[in-house]
């Protein structure tokens, strides 16, 4: 963990819910702090350079053409709001989902029933053996289906879902495609163009290693007047910085989703995170969750507990859930956590979900750690 200060008494397993810091982004929020504290706004324009990094590396992450193309936001529910807020909906229209969806993925299409917009979902537990997932979705959309919204990997139980595929057949049928990325930027290589995506939404204190109150947004450049929009200020006009022109139009890029001034705290932070993941390779990246999620697994069946996530590779990212049979997982989730097994308890048992760095020593030691606690419950 050459890049990390974690405590040796913390086993950090919980990359799907808030990620620890790389040492670079602690020194590059305690820079930004310092300059702020002892200069004030002098270094502005230094300040926007890095905005400006972060933009490329976030085009660079998912594949856009352009900086510009992406926009910043606050969280991945904002900017999944601007995008069920800002279509031209028509009564009767249908969003297809997930009824396992975090619930930024599911409140906000929920939320356009005074529209006459009804959100229909697919019941991942309710699929039959050897069912497809993709399949099951696709079957709910009808000619009435305006948008498949989607987390690219669900964030219980850590299914992966094939966007290729479902990108393709929304192309093919006239469907938007949007996609909750959150689960899988920073963990999986991604090309926004080759999953043929409509919009890209995530937050980057998961995967990317970064702090909350960050996101990016991507919305593909030909759809971004179709999209009204609802938040205004001096940050989303094409004349920024003319603060005397009265008459404004939006930016034609996507800075016309920022309303107001940047997070530039935040910039520096997860800009500094992600120039680690791209120093590494995203492919690298991918590599090293896919080795340690597999040890995972093999460790989870080794001492005869219950794997809840897939077991294709293909079929899953980092997230690994699995349960203890015949204790209360809540019970055994909270005693770990006492004992510094920072996980979470999703889908009705213990989600694991290490990163790139995590030690193969730490995983056993994990799996150790729980059957310990386990037994101590059970006694």
């Amino acid at each position: 963990m050459e890049h990390f200060d974690l405590q040796d008494d913390i086993l950090y397993l919980n990359h799907a819910a808030v990620s620890p810091w790389p040492r670079r982004t602690v020194e590059a929020v305690q820079r930004f702090a310092a300059e702020n504290g002892t200069t004030g706004s002098r270094r502005y324009m230094r300040w926007l350079a890095t905005e400006t990094r972060l933009r490329e590396r976030l085009a660079a992450l998912i594949g856009a053409a352009a900086a510009t193309d992406i926009a910043l936001t606050k969280s991945t529910s904002e900017a999944l709001s601007m995008v069920a807020q800002g279509l031209p909906w028509q009564t009767g229209d249908t969003v297809v989902g997930i009824v396992q969806e975090f619930p930024s993925n599911r409140i906000v299409w929920e939320a356009l029933a005074d529209r006459g917009v009804r959100w229909r979902g697919l019941d991942l537990y309710d699929l039959r053996p050897g069912e497809n997932p993709e399949d099951a979705l696709l079957a709910l959309c009808d000619a009435r289906t305006r948008l498949l919204a989607v987390s690219w990997v669900q964030y219980a139980r850590g299914l992966r879902l094939d966007l290729e595929r479902l990108g393709a057949a929304c192309r093919a049928r006239g469907i938007l495609f949007c996609i909750d990325g959150i689960q899988g930027l920073g963990a999986l290589p991604f090309d926004v163009e080759r999953v043929q995506a409509d919009f890209v939404a995530a937050d980057g204190h998961k995967w990317m290693l970064g702090p909350e109150g960050l996101a990016l947004f991507w919305c593909r450049p030909e759809l971004r007047e179709q999209i009204r929009l609802s938040q205004f200020g001096w940050h989303m006009v094409q004349d920024m910085g003319d603060f005397e022109r009265k008459d404004w139009q939006p930016a034609a890029d996507a800075r016309r989703f920022e309303s107001g001034s940047p997070n530039l705290l935040g910039a520096h932070a997860l800009e500094a995170s992600l120039s680690l993941l791209q120093e590494v390779g995203m492919q690298a990246v991918a590599d090293a969750i896919a080795e340690r999620t597999d040890r995972l697994i093999a460790l989870i069946d080794q001492h005869g507990l219950e794997l809840l996530s897939p077991r294709a590779p293909d079929r899953r990212a980092g997230i690994v859930t699995f349960r203890v049979p015949g204790i209360d997982q809540q019970a055994l989730y909270q005693a770990l956590m006492t004992q510094g097994l920072m996980c979470a308890s999703r889908g009705g048992g213990l989600r694991f979900s290490p990163h790139f760095y995590t030690r193969t020593e730490q995983l056993e030691r994990a799996i150790a750690l729980t059957l310990e606690t386990a037994t101590g419950l059970m006694a």
